[in-house]
């Protein structure tokens, strides 16, 4: 099916620190043209912090963007240069001040490739180690502490209403 699909033209819009917008016409299979607006994203990771009794580190935080606090899992954008891996350790210190003796990477996904290339790789931070807390000076973030079994009620509220934590905990839930 893609290759039913043509970029006639490419023109970027905008060039920021985090993303860009791109305005690409296309040609559709049917043979119609239309025209996409792209944002292209650095990639990202995040991480699902597990304490060894189970329980997970959640942070909250506002977000410009929707204008709310939010509770959701440590992740953020890879610097020029870093691996997925490190960009997840250096989070981790930043956001909520731990380290993990173990990473396991769970997977990659779009966050929304309807309109954005962005690409987030999901990881499982167990064995946690206080680190230094070493903050963006943009983030003012606390973290909660939640329980294995109080994940499916918090899921079940409605709480959670960002798709990279709903995406990790699913998967926590489902693994374990």
């Amino acid at each position: 099916m893609a290759g039913d699909w043509a970029v006639l033209h490419s023109r970027k819009l905008y060039e920021g620190r985090i993303l860009n917008l791109r305005l690409d016409e296309v040609r559709l299979p049917s043979g119609r043209l239309a025209v996409r607006e792209i944002v292209e994203h650095r990639p990202a990771v995040a991480m699902l912090p597990v304490a060894d009794d189970g329980s997970v580190l959640l942070i909250r935080q506002y977000r410009d963007a929707i204008r709310q606090e939010i509770l959701e899992i440590p992740a953020g954008i890879l610097n020029p240069g870093e691996s997925p891996r490190e960009a997840a350790r250096r989070e981790l210190q930043e956001e909520i001040g731990f380290d993990a003796k173990q990473l396991e990477e769970w997977g990659t996904f779009f966050t929304s490739p309807g309109f954005s290339d962005e690409q987030v790789t999901l990881f499982c931070a167990s064995g946690l180690v206080e680190s230094r807390l070493d903050p963006d000076e943009d983030e003012f973030i606390r973290i909660l502490a939640v329980p294995r079994e109080e994940i499916p009620v918090l899921l079940d509220s409605g709480r959670i209403r960002d798709a990279k934590t709903l995406a990790a905990l699913a998967w926590y839930l489902a693994k374990k």
